[in-house]
């Protein structure tokens, strides 16, 4: 049984319930561009009309400062119901008459989009009164929105002190996700770790050095670590400001079995551009005025052997500049590896984070991973071993 409540164990017929949702999706000229995270959200709002439930969505939308007619939910909730194949009813506010209203006017087993949480500050600030205006519209309260479980919101952490809550499907899915990959993993655990910058990743890892047996490090932060051992890197991108951090780090990870792997060989080039002059080098001879924009053959070599023996892979951000051919090499290479192992049935696989998310996409490997996150912050937060507030309010 999982440590959380989940949809399961509610009784929804007739019950009004408020499903925090994220529907904060990216929109052009009032059509939205990526339907993700409404398509992510369908299974619990089936899961509560079919049993007869009214499902009154909640949402942010933005950052907007006070009311805003430009951060309105009420497109989005056009396009939920495009979706959802039904109609879906909109609410000019999430509290007050407005809501009250469409509140009292719905049928078992209907859907209803209030207006966006954000228009009053009471929704950031958790305020008490704001909590207990939101509560007085529902029954039951479920969170399908892991991707602001991590902060401690009104409408995502507030509620469910108020009222029985529950995890959604989608919710469900990620913690379940989550915890296989890290909290009862199958051991070896391997994660790859990249990105542009050591110091926006410390807190990871040096949760990660405690968690996994292996600790790939990729991208922008294996130069940190790499310039941290003595080796010139030239140009590219390096916090030489953090080689302690980084020497503590490898320290740590010693004292925990955990091995790091770093680079051995790069894709260095002097032109930050796509399809620049480059060339192959092992990483101890990187010229003064190149630059490393990519993990070499070698390296992609040793990651895949490493794979071999792993049965848990835990993903965030990209060996190298991706988004510039042929820069994207390595993590095409590694991403294709788990993929084709997740889908061979021996390795459980589970990535997030904005870049990976890009980067496995453009791979072509998302579909075969276990699981993707595209939670962002909260899959960041959760990497770094931090309680998210969101989802310790539905714990048992």
């Amino acid at each position: 049984m999982p440590t959380f409540r989940t949809l399961d164990e509610a009784d929804l017929a007739g019950k009004r319930v408020l499903v925090r949702v994220d529907l904060n999706v990216p929109m052009d000229e009032g059509r939205v561009t990526d339907d993700t995270r409404i398509q992510a959200i369908l299974p619990t709002i089936r899961a509560i009309t079919e049993k007869g439930g009214k499902a009154i969505l909640l949402s942010h939308f933005g950052r907007p400062k006070g009311r805003d007619a430009s951060q309105s939910l009420a497109p989005v909730a056009a396009a939920v119901g495009e979706r959802l194949g039904a109609p879906v009813a909109f609410a000019g506010d999430c509290i007050g008459s407005d809501a009250e209203a469409a509140v009292s006017t719905l049928a078992p087993g209907a859907v209803l989009v209030l207006e966006n949480t954000r228009f009053h500050a009471g929704e950031e600030k958790n305020a008490a009164d704001f909590v207990q205006q939101l509560a007085a519209l529902g029954d039951i309260y479920v969170n399908d929105a892991f991707s602001a479980a991590h902060r401690a919101h009104a409408s995502t952490e507030g509620l469910a002190h108020k009222l029985p809550a529950f995890a959604g499907r989608s919710m469900q899915k990620e913690l379940e996700a989550l915890a296989k990959a890290l909290e009862a993993p199958q051991r070896p655990v391997l994660a790859v770790v990249g990105g542009a910058k050591v110091s926006s990743k410390l807190e990871l890892l040096g949760n990660l050095t405690a968690k996994v047996d292996i600790l790939v490090i990729g991208g922008g932060m294996a130069n940190t670590f790499l310039a941290a051992k003595g080796v010139k890197v030239g140009k590219s991108l390096c916090e030489h400001d953090l080689a302690d951090t980084a020497r503590q780090i490898i320290a740590t990870a010693a004292s925990h079995g955990c091995e790091i792997v770093l680079p051995v060989d790069a894709v260095v080039t002097k032109t930050f551009a796509a399809h620049a002059e480059h060339r192959v080098v092992p990483v101890d001879q990187v010229a003064e005025d190149e630059m490393i924009l990519d993990a070499g053959p070698a390296t992609v070599a040793l990651v895949k052997e490493k794979l071999k023996g792993a049965k848990t892979v835990v993903w965030n951000g990209p060996f190298g500049a991706f988004e510039l051919p042929p820069f994207d090499a390595a993590t095409v290479a590694v991403a294709k590896a788990v993929a084709e192992a997740t889908k061979a049935g021996v390795l459980l696989s589970v990535a997030g984070g904005g870049d990976t998310v890009a980067a496995l996409n453009h791979a072509g490997a998302a579909g075969d991973f276990s699981y993707v996150s595209t939670a962002g912050g909260a899959f960041l937060e959760w990497l770094e071993g931090k309680q998210l507030p969101g989802v310790e309010a539905l714990r048992r």
